[in-house]
């Protein structure tokens, strides 16, 4: 069964239509694990953690009625599926990625602001860290957030 999609006309902008697809807690961290590699259900489980398995499927034949994940069965006993990025998903991750940029370095800045803050209102200056740089690199797997 086919998800229905929505008219273009009936997204109000680009970002709109993008967040139909992206939207809620787990798809993203999905789609960063499938862009490490091709899993089975229980790999995806293990590397999303926290994800019931009832949302998990449903997030993934969500993700796989628009086009993003490819779903493989084999006929095997036991059965065996496999999920993977169809290259619509690989180029929704290729773009996902400088939101991923920015979500790096607003943890970077919000860690060294409330010292700042603080310096600023007592008058006293504080030696920032310097903060290593994080290479513009494709979107990171769960464990690397």
């Amino acid at each position: 069964m086919t998800r229905i999609v929505r008219r273009p006309g009936a997204f109000v902008c680009g970002i709109d239509a993008a967040m139909d697809v992206i939207g809620g807690k787990w798809k993203v961290l999905i789609l960063w694990a499938l862009n490490e590699k091709t899993c089975r259900f229980g790999e995806l489980r293990r590397a999303v953690p926290g994800v019931t398995e009832k949302v998990l499927s449903s997030h993934l034949k969500e993700l796989e009625d628009d086009g993003i994940v490819h779903r493989e069965v084999f006929a095997e006993v036991p059965p065996r599926v496999e999920y993977s990025l169809t290259p619509l998903g690989l180029s929704l991750n290729a773009a996902l990625e400088p939101l991923g940029a920015w979500g790096r370095d607003h943890i970077y800045r919000s860690a060294e602001e409330p010292g700042a803050e603080a310096a600023a209102e007592s008058g006293s200056e504080v030696a920032a860290e310097p903060v290593a740089e994080v290479a513009a690199e494709p979107v990171a797997g769960p464990g690397q957030r």
